[in-house]
């Protein structure tokens, strides 16, 4: 794939809470890898379906999907780490025990770690849309990418994302029924409506008072 970031790098000052998640409780959430592939069930220490998902941001959203689904496994992968402190310090709290986070680029865990045909899921909400035309090839979402989520993912499993840039959702549409391993679980070309399972952000919640769109993609892997 090509090495064009769909992110960048940046740092802050962390909070007190947020150094806690990356220091005193990584050990309990925190997932440190190398070149070798994940055993998703060992590292959950339990057979169950996993969803992965890429650019959590702060974690609110992803905290919650945990919460309310404990049946399943979450595997969160962020490169901020003010973003993965915050929700391993959450998670602390709340006493979660189906959620595990990687402090990385996600592109490249999913080439070097996870194992193909083991994801029950992946989600990707609201990644950077880069809306400067020159700026679009850094979008995280095109051919060479689906390629790779499409062996990750279990026959059958669900691909996820939603964004509030139409632009951006009509591009990933686009490409989404070009590709010959994704069936979009709605008419063709028609987007879904956001499932009671994917949490409101407080970004969306201004953004509903604003009268912005939110377009939500759902696909099945149909390899």
């Amino acid at each position: 794939m090509r090495k064009i970031q769909s992110f960048v790098r940046r740092a802050g000052r962390l909070t007190l809470g947020q150094k806690s998640g990356l220091n005193q409780f990584w050990v309990d959430f925190g997932v440190n890898i190398s070149q070798n592939k994940l055993d998703l069930q060992t590292l959950f220490s339990r057979p169950a379906p996993v969803i992965l998902e890429i650019g959590f941001g702060n974690g609110d959203s992803l905290l919650e999907m945990a919460v309310e689904s404990p049946q399943t496994n979450f595997l969160g992968v962020e490169v901020y780490a003010a973003g993965v402190g915050r929700l391993i310090n959450e998670a602390q709290k709340r006493q979660i025990s189906n959620l595990k986070i990687i402090k990385d680029d996600g592109v490249e865990v999913l080439k070097n770690n996870i194992i193909d045909n083991s994801l029950s899921g992946f989600q990707l909400f609201f990644p950077d849309p880069w809306h400067k035309k020159k700026h679009q090839k850094r979008r995280i979402i095109n051919t060479e990418f689906l390629d790779l989520i499409s062996r990750k993912l279990k026959p059958e499993a669900t691909l996820h994302i939603a964004t509030d840039w139409e632009n951006y959702a009509q591009q990933m549409m686009k490409i989404l029924t070009q590709h010959p391993h994704f069936k979009n679980t709605q008419a063709a070309h028609k987007y879904s409506i956001r499932p009671k399972h994917r949490p409101l952000t407080k970004f969306e919640k201004r953004g509903k008072r604003l009268g912005l769109g939110v377009w939500d993609l759902i696909f099945t892997n149909e390899k």
